[in-house]
């Protein structure tokens, strides 16, 4: 006799590839819009479900994992981040939790350096003028912006996108520097050309770009806070494609609108989708919709991670990527 197949709920729209291929294999329940779940919602689907998936706009908290049924065994997040699943009293439940990392390095990464060239080179500005219609013709000292090479990099948080951010950096001529909770092995220093700084302080002091790269967790937690924003020299820009309460949203506000810091390129916010309007406002800010990871190859192999993450359990194996306390 064949076993059941697992009750599955997932909290949003998926690639449509994905999604077919969760039908196949578990007992699915699929989104019908892209709005986030209502905390109703995600009570009645903890209560039921086998496997829940997630996503970075689901708060998986301590009071939400005490609803969980019996039948509640697997969180499959679909993202690599999971710091707004408690993980802790998931585990204290006897409910494991996977993540998908690996598979937007390279994506993230990317938007880390358009959001450096954005920044440096005023292109916001510039799309602005031309879609206005008010450009009236090229000038010698019109939007001038800054010369990406031969730039310091600070890359805080070296872990697969910092490393992917400094192998783009070195292409563009960057002199890569990094601080991190450990220093990486001799070799991977040489091939990246990478510079460790023990001190945080003393890098962001010497920084001509600050990459924010780290995940979030109660360590990082304003990582960047108004003190270390005000060891950056005036002429620096910091970015930001990692979580946004790494930095302090509001002490970074009040340093660019006074011109204390030259620019910053943001994908993430501190309070979600709830960003500071006065940041809105500044010329010297690029602001993103959390884009980093935004391509249609990144969130289908995401998918399949999830999918094979579930299948592995279902199998009676411990997913390939789950996530314990102790790695956070």
């Amino acid at each position: 006799m064949s076993k059941s197949k697992l009750s599955v709920v997932v909290t949003r729209r998926l690639p449509e590839e994905v999604e077919t291929r969760l039908c196949e294999l578990f007992d699915v329940q699929l989104r019908q819009d892209d709005k986030p779940m209502e905390r109703s919602e995600l009570v009645e689907a903890i209560k039921t479900a086998d496997v829940l998936v997630p996503t970075v706009t689901d708060d998986i908290d301590s009071a939400l994992i005490a609803n969980a049924g019996d039948r509640l065994k697997l969180i499959a997040n679909y993202g690599a981040g999971v710091d707004h699943i408690d993980v802790a009293t998931a585990r204290q439940r006897g409910i494991l939790v996977s993540n998908t990392p690996g598979v937007l390095a390279d994506d993230t990464a990317d938007m880390t350096m358009a959001l450096i060239l954005a920044v440096l080179r005023r292109v916001p500005e510039g799309l602005s003028v031309m879609q206005s219609g008010a450009w009236d013709g090229w000038a010698p000292n019109a939007y001038l912006g800054g010369r990406v090479g031969g730039r310091r990099l600070g890359i805080l948080g070296m872990g697969r996108i910092g490393q992917a951010v400094a192998r783009r950096a070195v292409a563009f001529g960057m002199q890569v520097h990094y601080h991190n909770r450990r220093r990486l092995r001799p070799e991977v220093e040489a091939e990246l050309q990478a510079t460790y700084w023990d001190s945080l302080d003393q890098m962001v002091a010497r920084m001509d770009v600050i990459s924010v790269n780290c995940p979030a967790t109660p360590s990082t937690f304003h990582l960047m806070n108004a003190r270390r924003l005000q060891l950056m020299k005036p002429e620096a820009v910091i970015v930001n494609t990692s979580r946004g309460e790494v930095i302090d949203e509001n002490a970074l506000t009040r340093m660019l609108r006074s011109d204390a810091i030259a620019g910053a390129g943001l994908d993430v916010y501190e309070r979600g989708t709830q960003v500071n309007p006065r940041l809105r406002k500044l010329n010297n800010v690029v602001l993103l919709p959390h884009m980093g990871s935004a391509t249609r190859e990144g969130r289908a192999e995401m998918g399949e991670k999830v999918i094979i993450n579930i299948k592995t359990f279902d199998d009676g194996h411990r997913p390939p990527d789950q996530v314990v306390p102790s790695m956070l």
